[in-house]
């Protein structure tokens, strides 16, 4: 029998992150010892080695719950493919900011002259096959990065201090 510490050596994880399993019901010990330390067997270590794989794959911890709950693969399946359909939706959306990077880097000039406006910019994402959903998730992820960056290209486009505010506020 192992340790919380010994368990989460062994799974090459914080001792915190077993707990925190612990915690939202995914892992619990098979036992605890009079002095109340709990005890994993080799049951509870697979159980977790389960957990991290799928943790591995990007499942949100909720469906993780979902998965080890229910004894039916269908579900299993459904809920593996849901995140295989997630992953590759981030997957495009990488895609088209890298995209639109090399549109930058094959045209630095559009940002050195300021010939690069709010509707040619608009255009040039459009034409990457980014939609309104898509341009509004390139402006969070580019505030929570770079906020002061993101100030300064938004400002470079010509757009008024109010439509920068509500972009930002995105």
């Amino acid at each position: 029998m192992l340790s919380v510490t010994e368990l989460a050596r062994k799974c090459d994880i914080s001792r915190t992150t077993v707990l925190y399993y612990e915690k939202v019901g995914l892992l619990l010990p098979s036992s605890r010892d009079p002095n109340g330390y709990r005890r994993y067997g080799d049951k509870e270590e697979t159980r977790l080695k389960n957990i991290l794989a799928y943790r591995a794959f990007g499942m949100p911890v909720a469906d993780i719950v979902q998965l080890l709950s229910c004894g039916n693969t269908q579900e299993q399946g459904t809920l593996l493919r849901e995140q295989f359909h997630c992953l590759a939706q981030q997957i495009n959306a990488l895609k088209k900011q890298q995209q639109a990077i090399v549109v930058m880097l094959q045209e630095p000039e559009l940002l050195e002259e300021k010939v690069l406006t709010k509707s040619r910019w608009v255009e040039i994402m459009v034409s990457l096959g980014f939609s309104d959903a898509d341009m509004i998730e390139w402006h969070r992820n580019f505030e929570q990065m770079k906020p002061h960056q993101h100030q300064a290209f938004l400002a470079s486009l010509d757009i008024s201090p109010k439509e920068i505010k509500a972009i930002r506020a995105l």
